[in-house]
């Protein structure tokens, strides 16, 4: 992927060499390169066994869909508590590459417990602490990719981490097919393998990724009300280097005082209402499964077709964010949402209707999930970057944890029709009520 940005003008103070003129950087930072690569691999264990436990616990183990909502929201719920944690600790000890081995290093080390858990009280406990390692290391690993890239180009920088994370989940759901097909132990022989790919994305880790990052100017829309936040107030007093290389440690009140920010706070509002209404990925699977017949053998390649799409979209879909605005591209991703949830309502059973759908979902991803961090950093000061990105994780994914209780009943009580329909309804009613919420206050602001 050639990632020199030509086009842009060389920023202010940049390095210039002899009858040359200005020394482009790059267009994305070596170390966004490294955490990509760190993801790609982490995702390609993660999404083997993603791809293969909604099968497992429905058809393996029995588990209703009601059962399997509760272990879905529990497992991105968990997550998303430990978000905040994860944060406030990284920016607290000023070292985001640590907090974001500690959760690496917890997710590789259940990996191998799946292989000894072959009950539902087992698995939910391996699961739990596996999403623990997820929501310690989201929030440190997305500040680094904040802090190394300037404020121009943050919807490319994310997105394409985003396109390598999302390799990886091509690559896993495939591994988990192809392993399924070749072995006797389908099961434990993808959770082994798992394991061992999970070990790697740790050693990449400790062994190219830089520990921290500059923590850069802090954003025009929090300079307004980050008052409170000691690093913010001693870069308006101008402090030296020394001042710099040691900041005054980060307060619990300071993290809170972010949602004193208006930008944020809408930004968070917004995030929880769109993650209350937004349908687990393996209920929209199995849904799409039920609604085209599609067999048990090919269950596992479903994300592939998400994943193909969010691919190659993420990073066009990040620069165009960059351009026209990121609250358009936001709403613009929901609404691709939105158009799948009605194909898999209303369309005939076309042959291309599992494609339509998958194409929409992996649409929806590129729209939505680098361009909501980058619109976060804009919003947040350098010192506090972790912590605000958390912030708003967090209530997205509890929303999420939310809505995948709430659908796991419907499906339970009203059937798949219904409580898909409901689903529907209500992200068009949040989608309009963050159209609102987060429309632009001035003509410069790019949302």
């Amino acid at each position: 992927m050639y990632l020199a940005d030509r086009s842009a003008p060389a920023p202010e103070g940049a390095k210039t060499a002899p009858d040359r003129g200005p020394v482009r950087a790059p267009a994305v930072a070596s170390t966004v390169l490294a955490l990509g690569a760190v993801s790609m691999i982490t995702d390609i264990s993660s999404e083997m066994v993603t791809a293969v436990l909604p099968l497992y616990l429905i058809a393996g183990l029995g588990l209703s869909p009601l059962g399997f909502g509760a272990l879905d929201g529990v497992y991105n719920g968990v997550s998303a508590l430990v978000q905040l944690t994860g944060g406030h600790l990284a920016d607290r000890v000023r070292n985001h590459k640590l907090i974001a081995g500690i959760g690496y290093g917890l997710s590789a080390l259940c990996k191998p417990l799946l292989l000894f858990a072959h009950s539902l009280g087992p698995i939910s406990v391996v699961l739990t602490l596996e999403r623990t390692g997820k929501g310690l290391r989201t929030a440190p690993r997305d500040a680094l990719i904040s802090l190394s890239t300037p404020p121009e180009l943050q919807g490319r920088a994310f997105g394409v981490h985003r396109a390598m994370d999302t390799t990886g989940a091509l690559l896993g759901p495939l591994a988990a097919f192809l392993i399924l097909s070749l072995t006797v132990d389908g099961y434990d022989a993808v959770f082994g393998v798992s394991a061992c790919v999970a070990v790697l994305g740790v050693v990449v880790l400790m062994l190219f990724v830089p520990s921290g990052g500059d923590p850069g100017p802090t954003p025009p829309a929090a300079s307004v009300k980050a008052a409170s936040v000691k690093a913010a107030s001693a870069k308006a007093t101008a402090a030296t280097a020394r001042d710099v290389d040691r900041p005054a440690p980060v307060r619990l009140r300071d993290a809170l005082g972010l949602l004193r920010l208006p930008r944020l706070r809408n930004l968070a509002i917004c995030a929880v209402l769109l993650g209350l209404t937004t349908v687990s990925d393996a209920f929209v699977y199995l849904l799409l499964q039920r609604r085209t017949g599609i067999g048990d053998q090919w269950f596992p390649l479903m994300p592939l077709g998400t994943a193909a799409v969010f691919l190659l979209l993420a990073v066009p879909a990040g620069a165009l964010a960059d351009r026209i605005g990121r609250r358009t591209v936001f709403l613009t991703g929901h609404a691709l949402l939105l158009a799948g949830y009605a194909l898999l309502l209303w369309a005939p059973a076309w042959p291309a209707l599992p494609f339509l759908v998958l194409a929409l979902h992996g649409m929806f991803y590129a729209a939505t999930d680098g361009v909501l961090p980058a619109a976060v950093a804009a919003t947040v000061p350098g010192e506090l970057r972790a912590t605000g990105m958390a912030l708003v994780g967090t209530g997205q994914a509890l929303a999420r944890f939310g809505c995948s209780l709430a659908f796991g009943a419907a499906w339970t009580l009203w059937g798949t029709g219904p409580a898909l329909a409901a689903a529907a309804a209500g992200l068009l009613c949040c989608a309009a009520v963050a159209g609102f919420v987060l429309r632009p206050s001035a003509p410069q602001d790019t949302g």
